[in-house]
């Protein structure tokens, strides 16, 4: 979705006028915003202008700080998993990335004290463990876990999955 767009969805929910007063800014200059781009206004809106520092400087503090700003928490897009990969190993690295987490917590907690630099290691491991899982569920959600098409003589995929599913009681 384009700044503009955003924009123009934001201003069905909240006051142009409203925003304008409580920013200092006329009210020509928010409904620009949710205009698209002419290339000679020279209105950018405040999106694009967050978008192109983030573009700039690579550092997804910036992305952070305005999720923060919302209530929530950015979590950057995994790397997508190839679709060859096994499932059983991809679940092990989640177990293992939960364990991980909860060992720091475990380690942190242990005299009744959390430090802020326990702290950190504790938002660092769960920043990590929330990748990882994020990386399992878009790649379930892309079809990588299916099982693999049986191809026919001609080479052709039949569309009967390679692999017997394993039943479950």
């Amino acid at each position: 979705m384009h700044s503009h767009e955003v924009m123009k969805e934001v201003l069905k929910k909240t006051s142009a006028k409203q925003i304008a007063a409580d920013m200092g800014l006329s009210l020509s200059l928010i409904y620009k915003w949710a205009e698209p781009p002419d290339g000679e206004s020279g209105a950018s809106s405040p999106l694009e202008r967050v978008g192109q520092m983030i573009r700039i400087t690579r550092d997804p503090q910036l992305a952070q700080w305005v999720c923060e700003q919302a209530g929530g928490f950015f979590i950057r897009n995994p790397h997508l998993l190839p679709p060859t990969r096994p499932l059983i190993p991809i679940t092990n690295d989640i177990v293992q990335e939960f364990a991980d987490m909860l060992a720091t917590i475990a380690v942190s907690s242990s005299d009744n004290v959390i430090t802020k630099e326990e702290a950190r290691n504790i938002r660092r491991r769960w920043e990590e463990l929330k990748t990882v899982t994020e990386g399992f569920v878009t790649a379930a959600e892309s079809g990588t876990f299916t099982p693999p098409v049986e191809p026919k003589a001609d080479g052709k995929a039949d569309g009967k999955p390679a692999v017997k599913p394993v039943e479950r009681r």
